[in-house]
């Protein structure tokens, strides 16, 4: 199932309608197409609360584009375009040809980090001085058990080694006493 388009215009037109009391409920959403009474209701109160009525033009191309890689400099530009374009992140989506929640997601981090909250971290490991004293805990928890599977395994060949050697020996020792 896609989205319907619904345009402004529209929108205005069968809420203009219904306030007049002109039909009922059902009649308007059947008469415009709307898919539901409660998509409807919410244009009601949209409009009885002053808040604007947009045009809506679903683009799934945006929403399930695949991500793309993109240098900070482009993600700070893509950012502060979404912001000046009152967060417009489909827009600014469609206009730099990225996901729309790529660019959600950079806003977001980068009013509540700043150009930081932009910075790609994937593949980087943490310095020692940033770690908490917790992640270094479990970092020197992690190398221990590393190192103590290391030296489980050491016993083992080392047991295994051994072993051979025995069988090696008592092996040759039979060769010699069933010479005689």
């Amino acid at each position: 199932r896609k989205n319907k388009r619904y345009s402004k215009e529209l929108k205005i037109a069968a809420i203009k309608e219904y306030m007049n009391r002109e039909c009922s409920l059902e009649h308007i959403t059947n008469k415009y197409k709307i898919s539901s009474i409660s998509i409807f209701n919410n244009w009601v109160s949209k409009y009885n609360s002053d808040i604007e009525i947009k045009d809506y033009d679903p683009k799934p191309e945006v929403y399930m584009a695949k991500s793309r890689k993109t240098m900070l400099e482009e993600r700070i530009e893509i950012v502060e375009y979404c912001i000046s374009s009152n967060k417009n992140y489909k827009a600014t989506a469609i206009d730099h040809g990225v996901n729309y929640a790529q660019v959600y997601t950079w806003t977001k981090k980068y009013l509540e980090f700043g150009t930081e909250g932009l910075w790609d971290k994937r593949g980087r490991k943490k310095s020692e001085s940033e770690l908490s004293e917790v992640e270094k805990l479990k970092l020197e928890v992690k190398k221990l058990e590393a190192r103590n599977k290391y030296l489980e395994m050491e016993s083992e060949v080392l047991k295994k080694v051994e072993a051979i050697e025995s069988e090696m020996v008592r092996g040759s020792y039979k060769k010699r006493n069933t010479k005689q």
